[in-house]
């Protein structure tokens, strides 16, 4: 057969081929409110980036008449491309292609993609959109599930894993987005679960829709599983996107860096916390105030808000930030607060990004639903994670900075560089008024006017402990600042730390209080 006649059955392969299950299944994707596997990988990537790999990919099943059955593809696009211009790998499973379930060449051509991004060292996006399982090929379809696992595991803190759930996941799928660094989430698109509706209803006798049991608001708002919620699929690429300008390409590289920008006029420091120790204020404009003009990229915004994460530039480079936000429950340390704060710390510390703190909190949050949840557990991931880290790290006291909350919001005693402090900043076993009603108690019950003398019992403590100088004192801060001193000070901490060098004792690994 002559070349040109070749080249002309080799297009229209790849014409049939990628049309995945065909016109009326992609109908049925569209009328979903859904793009295709296809559109999806081209929207997500520079424009004629996409180099496909396994287009001709075919199953092996022969039960349950699966040999008559053909599947184009697999149900899985796999290939490289570029997000502003730097190379990543990337697949997408095709809803119209046996619902993207997973059997084993499906499974292979995942795997073959995520070996090829961990030797190449560039980031993994995974497109999730598959009923599960593929039945009909039994054990084949769970054995692969397993080695995808296994490589999420193995790549962790070498490249960033990116999980996009745009349909459903299911059953042993939900496994591999929750083994990666961050998960984006469409609402009335995705959707996440271990056993469906009609399961709970059978087993349970419950009745709950798909989207209350594990829709986009519920596992951004609820679990905590989803980092970032979007409206449509549109706006959720342009997040991967943004998310990709502050992040590193690998654990062997830095994000970045890019022109710095001074913080907008409009986030005047000295005017965000207010004087009085009982009013909230919204954290994020004290980080506003710092960063590189004024932008902030928070992530898990809808989860445990009483704890603030995410990315804002100092001199043009990334910086994590973990701050505690007034706002919600005082700023509080809890179970989720706690978990939230932990992992992003692990994943500034994996790759490279320093980490600067904003401390203002009373301590962990009191109560028998704490306690039963494990808050204990849960809150000792904070020290271990800050104590594990070795990327320079900075924190800034704002105000109250009490109990364990002090020692876990990055102190100086689990090794931060540099350790600020304002002169609002209350730093003491518990607060003044819980400390004085303790302390005096036997002053304030036999004065003549109790509450009179709570007061100045209060204001006593008040001077002699809930304040930064007895801290400064011991060496615990570096310094007392103004807040107009912040930034600058942060600049300067960051640029002497950046050729940090700790040595830890030599081991496996540690064990952290999962």
């Amino acid at each position: 057969m002559p070349l040109k006649k070749k080249i002309q059955e080799l297009k229209k392969r790849r014409e049939q081929v990628q049309m995945g299950g065909g016109e009326k299944a992609i109908e049925k994707q569209i009328a979903l409110g859904k793009l295709t596997a296809r559109e999806r990988v081209i929207k997500l990537l520079d424009e004629n980036s996409f180099q496909e790999y396994d287009l001709f990919v075919e199953h092996e099943a022969r039960d349950f008449d699966m040999d008559k059955k053909v599947l184009h593809g697999d149900g899985v696009i796999i290939g490289t491309g570029t997000i502003d211009g730097k190379s990543v790998c990337i697949f997408a499973q095709d809803f119209t292609v046996a619902g993207g379930s997973l059997g084993l060449m499906h499974s292979r051509k995942i795997i073959k993609i995520m070996d090829h991004a961990l030797k190449m060292r560039v980031p993994l996006i995974g497109i999730n959109d598959s009923g599960g399982a593929r039945i009909q090929e039994g054990v084949n379809s769970l054995a692969g599930y397993g080695e995808i696992f296994f490589r999420n595991t193995i790549s962790s803190g070498v490249i960033p894993q990116i999980s996009v759930i745009l349909g459903p996941c299911a059953g042993g799928a939900v496994y591999s987005p929750a083994l990666t660094d961050f998960v984006f989430v469409v609402n009335n698109i995705s959707k996440m679960f271990i056993t469906g509706p009609e399961v709970i209803k059978t087993v349970l006798g419950e009745e709950i829709s798909m989207e209350d049991l594990g829709g986009a608001k519920v596992h951004s708002e609820i679990t905590g599983n989803a980092h970032f919620y979007a409206e449509s699929e549109n706006e959720c690429f342009e997040q991967i996107k943004k998310l990709m300008t502050f992040i590193p390409w690998s654990n062997q590289t830095k994000a970045v860096k890019i022109d710095s920008k001074l913080p907008k006029k409009e986030y005047i420091i000295d005017n965000i916390v207010p004087d009085d120790p009982r009013l909230p204020y919204d954290v994020r404009d004290v980080i506003k105030s710092i960063v590189d003009g004024s932008e902030f990229f928070e992530i898990q915004e809808h989860w445990a808000k009483n704890m603030v994460i995410g990315f804002g530039r100092m001199n043009g480079e990334t910086c994590g930030f973990v701050c505690n936000q007034p706002l919600v429950l005082a700023g509080v340390l809890d179970v989720d607060s706690s978990d939230k704060a932990a992992r992003f710390i692990r994943y500034c510390d994996a790759f490279n990004i320093p980490i600067i703190t904003l401390v203002d909190l009373p301590g962990y949050l009191p109560g028998v639903d704490q306690e039963h949840a494990g808050v204990i557990r849960h809150g000792a991931k904070v020290l271990y994670a800050y104590s594990e880290a070795t990327v320079p790290k900075m924190t800034v006291i704002l105000r109250k900075a009490y109990g364990g909350g002090y020692i876990a919001m990055g102190s100086r005693h689990l090794r931060a560089d540099f350790v600020f402090a304002w002169p609002t900043a209350e730093i003491a076993v518990m607060g003044p008024e819980g400390a004085a009603n303790i302390i005096f108690r036997k002053e304030i019950t036999t004065a003549e006017d109790p509450e009179k003398m709570r007061r100045e019992k209060v204001e006593e403590y008040k001077q002699k402990f809930a304040n930064p100088y007895v801290a400064a004192a011991r060496g615990y801060i570096d310094s007392v600042i103004e807040p107009s001193e912040t930034r600058s000070l942060l600049l300067h901490s960051i640029e002497v730390a950046k050729q940090k060098c700790i040595s830890m004792p030599a081991k496996k690994h540690g064990i952290p209080p999962f």
